[in-house]
């Protein structure tokens, strides 16, 4: 494909919606961070402003990459990285055990990335 047939077609599919952003990915592991960890947490359901107040606390945790609500048991997911286990319990310790509004927390240690796509086949 040429240059100019990719961009008119990237062009098209940023003006249909189907494109959102291009960006550049920054590989954490490559900056020295070996741990990943999925954090499960139950909030308290009493609170009404418990999932704001959490949510808002947990994006300021430089750490934590990803956040995610969910239906059912399990309120949110954070993923959680650091540089090695002494790191991982420093940041739990002080950042992660301090947010708001958590009745419950269930820590899952990730061994081995088998597939991270977020493309989609077109």
């Amino acid at each position: 494909m040429t240059q100019s047939t990719y961009i008119r077609r990237l062009e098209r599919l940023r003006k249909t919606g189907i494109v959102k952003t291009i960006r550049e990915e920054v590989d954490w592991r490559a900056l020295g961070y070996a741990v990943e960890v999925s954090l499960r947490i139950t909030l308290d359901k009493t609170e009404p402003r418990a999932f704001d107040e959490f949510i808002a606390s947990a994006r300021e945790v430089p750490e934590v990459i990803s956040i995610g609500t969910f239906l059912g048991r399990v309120d949110a997911r954070l993923l959680v990285i650091a540089r090695n286990m002494a790191d991982y319990q420093r940041i739990y310790r002080d950042k992660i055990l301090t947010l708001p509004h958590m009745t419950d927390i269930e820590a899952l240690m990730q061994v081995a990335t088998i597939k991270d796509s977020q493309s989609v086949p077109l």
